[in-house]
């Protein structure tokens, strides 16, 4: 198998992760055979890398679905190394691009919120930008698309970066996240971004669900295999 094209780990129903470059390999369902991961083969190259994850749920730690995901995978990549910074989208103080342009795409937006003070200095920084999201309507969270927008500011420095992305929603129909894969994938493409990991979690519509699913292994593996 050639490890630097995509790898599809199939999960439960409609649901895949997606890796690039990344040394996890493949889990069949009937044999769930697992395999060592060098850290030749890995995203990192078995550097520390500076990682920024962007939770935009509204609900608790405790309850949020999305949330748990983004600890699980937390948790792996900080027992492979990696240095991370966690930015609560849904609870700091923040503002929407209003269009301006007085940042002219690379400076400092006019709104000195969370994003320009927090968060702009931790992604200009980072390796590896983590977008977690709730489904919504079959999008991103107003939350994280906030913040998404706001990277107008810094287009340009913010570009070549590695990026992942994980949602979840209650829907399991295949079309479930077809909205959100396209808009993450035109992203990608837009900014210059290298694809490190995709994890859609369709059929987990409350906390207990998403605990049961395997989805939360998924998310931990994939930031243990960086």
């Amino acid at each position: 198998m050639n490890r630097r094209k995509f790898i599809k780990v199939v999960g439960f129903g409609a649901a895949a992760i997606y890796l690039s470059g990344c040394g996890l390999s493949a889990i069949k369902d009937e044999d769930k055979e697992s395999a060592e991961v060098s850290a030749e083969e890995s995203v990192s190259r078995g550097e520390s890398m500076k990682i920024v994850v962007i939770n935009s749920s509204p609900h608790s730690e405790e309850q949020s679905t999305s949330r748990y995901l983004a600890k699980k995978f937390v948790d792996g990549a900080t027992s492979a190394g990696h240095e991370i910074f966690v930015f609560d989208a849904a609870n700091e103080k923040t503002h929407p691009c209003r269009g301006c342009d007085q940042c002219g795409m690379d400076g400092a937006c006019i709104f000195d919120d969370a994003i320009e003070t927090k968060l702009m200095p931790q992604m200009l920084r980072a390796d590896l930008l983590v977008l977690v999201t709730p489904l919504y309507y079959f999008g991103m969270s107003a939350q994280l698309k906030t913040v998404v927008d706001r990277f107008y500011s810094r287009t340009t420095k913010l570009s070549g970066k590695k990026s992942m992305i994980m949602a979840t929603a209650w829907n399991t129909a295949d079309w479930t996240m077809e909205a959100l894969k396209n808009h993450y994938e035109t992203l990608v493409r837009y900014m210059s971004w290298q694809d490190v990991g995709q994890v859609w979690a369709t059929g987990c519509g409350s906390r207990a669900m998403v605990e049961r699913s395997e989805f939360g292994d998924m998310a931990y593996k994939i930031g243990a295999a960086l």
